[in-house]
């Protein structure tokens, strides 16, 4: 089969995702190619994924539609892998395939950066920008058509980043302006968002399932069931994820997906937890089976988030996802890892929606508010992980001031007090459970 794919990144993210959706399209006859591996950094898994010839096996496991789902597939989207730092020359050859079209990134949040420090004559250069940029230029040389480039790293406008460090480096490199017009008109590059809780290789269940499996498998992954991949643009035709039934969207703008995926999904957990961990419980699994957080959960979601939202279908059919997805049994997510710069992900997650919940309704959510107050009472104790003086400043200031601290919500949330006290009252004095059932 042809190589059609540059795909820079080996992790377990890239092969539960994108190398899935890959295989999947070769299997309904729709797509007939596959992608080669780049490593991105010095350290990686290019050798292994060599000695396995590509070939990995990928367990689904979750809940899809109450039922629990534990499937195996021997993915075969991989030809080869390719390591720039041990033979760079093989890497260069990339760009003069004509089959190559796609080009797939995660290279984590920090591999999108603009370093300056590197030269064109680097084998390689350090970054990923300035590897790619030395593909692009291999490729311009030959005379070939540019990539359709769907980057996939968990930070905003992926890909608008990705093409910005691209041009510096073609600046810095004193490129011809012929090159940098080629890389505007001839390449395509996707912002996207991705959605798949990918666990990694199963150490905890290495022995069961490599007895499983009836052999040894030194690449095996494991993800939950649900998946989405938003990509700004539409390449159906020459990438047909829709029609080998991957749940892709192509779209002029991700924004409104990745804004329903961090009010729903992120904002549904960080609401939660705080509150569950004062309650006594653990893991997000736990939550999900206890009926007074699930309940709260469900009410937060699907009373309080969803309507800010528009309430539109679509935004139902996700909650109900997230639902599942956070009953997932091959899941353990522990409830004190969620908590992890709390102070932060509440701005960013849960404000936005306790905001305009009350500039349209004119009341304040009862259970966003009171993950507030989860919030403010959790840092008293000894559990919080954030930044030293966050955590000294949570764990000594009264209510007024905490809520007043813009520093901290960006805006003064001095009119939640009355509301937010007298929950943060409640929990000091009658316990979380008494609390939740209070907003329930």
């Amino acid at each position: 089969m042809k190589e059609t794919i540059i795909q820079f990144g080996e992790g377990g993210f890239l092969r539960g995702f994108a190398d899935m959706f890959i295989h999947q399209m070769n299997e309904k006859g729709v797509y007939e190619g596959k992608a080669v591996v780049v490593q991105p950094i010095e350290q990686g898994l290019i050798s292994v994924i060599n000695e396995q010839e590509g070939v990995y096996h990928q367990f689904l496991r979750g809940i899809n539609n109450n039922e629990i789902v534990d499937e195996c597939t021997k993915v075969r989207a991989i030809s080869r892998g390719v390591n720039p730092y041990t033979d760079y020359e093989e890497y260069l050859k990339l760009a003069h395939n004509p089959d190559m079209r796609i080009i797939i990134s995660n290279t984590t949040e920090a591999g999108i950066e603009f370093l300056g420090t590197e030269s064109i004559t680097d084998k390689p250069p350090k970054s990923f920008p300035a590897k790619l940029t030395v593909l692009l230029h291999e490729r311009f040389k030959a005379g070939l058509p540019g990539f359709i480039i769907l980057a996939c790293e968990l930070i905003d406008n992926n890909a608008d980043f990705l093409k910005k460090y691209v041009m510096q480096y073609a600046k810095l490199w004193k490129l011809s302006d012929e090159f940098v017009q080629w890389i505007e008109n001839d390449n395509h590059f996707c912002n996207t968002l991705v959605d798949r809780i990918c666990t990694g290789y199963p150490k905890d269940e290495e022995e069961s399932l490599t007895e499983r499996l009836g052999l040894v498998d030194k690449l095996m992954n494991t993800a939950e069931i649900f998946h989405l991949w938003v990509i700004e643009g539409d390449f159906e035709d020459e990438f047909p994820l829709k029609k080998a039934g991957v749940n892709v969207i192509w779209t002029d703008d991700v924004t409104p997906y990745k804004r329903r995926k961090v009010r729903i999904l992120n904002g549904g957990h960080t609401s939660m937890v705080l509150g569950a961990r004062l309650y006594g419980l653990s893991t997000v699994g736990e939550c999900m089976k206890d009926e007074v957080t699930k309940a709260f959960l469900r009410k937060a979601v699907f009373e309080e988030i969803i309507p800010t939202l528009g309430k539109k279908e679509e935004d139902i059919q996700f909650g109900n996802a997230v639902m599942e997805r956070f009953s997932n049994p091959f899941v353990k997510h522990q409830l004190l890892s969620i908590a992890l710069n709390s102070v932060s992900k509440f701005k960013a997650r849960v404000l936005p929606t306790i905001i305009e919940y009350y500039e349209k309704n004119g009341v304040l959510p009862e259970c966003l508010t009171l993950s507030l107050a989860a919030l403010i009472c959790f840092y008293r104790g000894e559990e919080s992980n954030d930044i030293a003086e966050i955590m000294e400043y949570m764990k000594t200031a009264s209510v007024s001031d905490i809520l007043a601290k813009e520093e901290y919500w960006g805006i003064d949330l001095s009119f939640m007090y009355e509301k937010v006290a007298s929950m943060v009252k409640c929990i000091e004095e009658r316990g979380m459970e008494a609390a939740f059932r209070e907003v329930l």
